[in-house]
């Protein structure tokens, strides 16, 4: 069934046509998205990575081709070649930006054949990440994960226009290295020339920049793929692509100015968004007191509260043990939190036990003050100003943590 392209060229991508090209003969190629027999007529929603055009096969106007067209079934690949007609009143979609005309088909074309995908090339996929990935190629078909790659080509040219503009060059380093300390294991490849020799990944550039800032290029770049033998992570795999840029002859600020220049641009360029450098700045110092890590998401909004000097005036020896060896005590005020379970407030426990703490300490505060276990161990007016640090409102819970 599977017939060859020969000399047909499309004219038009899927997403393409629009009422101006009405009376046009075209050439249209992609995939059955959607197959519908309506009492003989067969309408087909044909799909690229451009969008969907409805091209219609009707027996009176096309026999052969409506006969190709009662064959073909979701995936398969076609060509076909019509004329663009209006749709008939009431039957334009909205939803579409090709929704107000169809194509007439004259000739049919099956390139290829497909059986039943394992999942539907939809927007929404309930299928598991394992069978998507073994489909990478299927996937890769969904509007979404077409939209992404679309989205990461605009930031990659976004980034190269606005750094060549500010006078960067874009130079590419070696992949085959030596192995250099860096913070996590190297990938080895083994030498076939040198036997017994390795060479290894590059975990980032590093040395490669610096010695070209050495030669006397001030200003490089490179959209580089690193590569890091470590466990997965939320922010870590084995192979990732950063940013890469180095500069010479520059202080801090020099440095900012150029970073948050290339993400206004970034963000203009791939999502519409304009942001308005510069950004807020926090010092590491502040950042770390309050959000308890130097990579903030101020989004957050759960801001660690030093409670050292409010709760030294209490009984509770935890925080006193702990106060007494010059440690601190922070705690976070869990807006609405006052309905975790206590089985929730276990399950907290342990997971802040992950992290080299002792345990967790909790006052949750209702209609009729606060409540607690340590409660007890604070004088009234303790607990008032405690409350008033941590802005606590009713329905709030307020988490705590000692540590030396």
């Amino acid at each position: 069934m599977r017939e060859p392209l020969g000399d047909w060229r499309r004219t038009h991508n899927c997403g393409e046509l629009r009422e101006e090209h009405v009376g046009q003969d075209v050439v249209l190629m992609g995939w059955v998205a959607r197959r519908r027999d309506h009492g003989g007529v067969i309408f087909i929603d044909l799909r690229d990575r451009y969008g969907i055009t409805q091209v219609v096969c009707n027996p009176q106007h096309s026999p052969e081709a409506h006969r190709k067209a009662d064959r073909v079934r979701p995936e398969y690949v076609i060509a076909v070649k019509g004329k663009v007609e209006p749709r008939p009143e009431g039957m334009a979609n909205p939803k579409l930006p090709t929704g107000g005309i169809e194509v007439m088909v004259e000739e049919m074309k099956v390139l290829n054949i497909s059986k039943p995908p394992p999942f539907p090339i939809e927007d929404r996929c309930t299928a598991g990440e394992e069978v998507r990935l073994r489909y990478r190629y299927l996937d890769l078909r969904r509007p979404p994960m077409q939209r992404n790659l679309v989205v990461r080509h605009r930031a990659y040219q976004a980034v190269r226009n606005y750094l060549s503009s500010r006078g960067f060059l874009e130079i590419e380093t070696p992949f085959f290295i030596r192995s250099t300390p860096e913070g996590a294991r190297d990938f080895l490849v083994p030498s076939r020339i040198n036997r017994g020799k390795f060479y290894a990944l590059p975990q980032s550039p590093q040395l490669y920049k610096q010695i070209l800032m050495i030669a006397g290029y001030d200003k490089y770049f490179q959209i580089v793929r690193c590569f890091r033998d470590e466990d997965l992570r939320a922010d870590r795999q084995p192979e990732f692509t950063q940013i890469d840029v180095e500069m010479s002859f520059v202080g801090e600020e020099d440095v900012m100015e150029v970073s948050e220049g290339m993400m206004e641009a970034l963000f203009r360029e791939t999502v519409g968004l304009d942001l308005s450098p510069p950004f807020p700045r926090i010092p590491y110092r502040e950042a770390v007191e309050r959000y308890g890590t130097d990579r903030p998401d101020v989004r957050f909004g759960l801001e660690l509260v030093d409670v050292g000097d409010l709760v030294s005036e209490g009984e509770f020896k935890v925080f006193l043990k702990a106060l007494e060896k010059g440690g601190r005590v922070k705690g976070i005020n869990a807006k609405g939190g006052g309905r975790f379970s206590r089985r929730e407030v276990e399950e907290l426990t342990e997971f802040v036990k992950r992290f080299k703490a002792e345990g967790l300490a909790w006052i949750r505060v209702g209609p009729d003050g606060p409540s607690s276990p340590i409660v007890k161990f604070f004088p009234e007016g303790v607990l008032s100003r405690l409350l008033g640090r941590m802005r606590a409102e009713s329905g709030d819970m307020l988490f705590f943590v000692a540590s030396e």
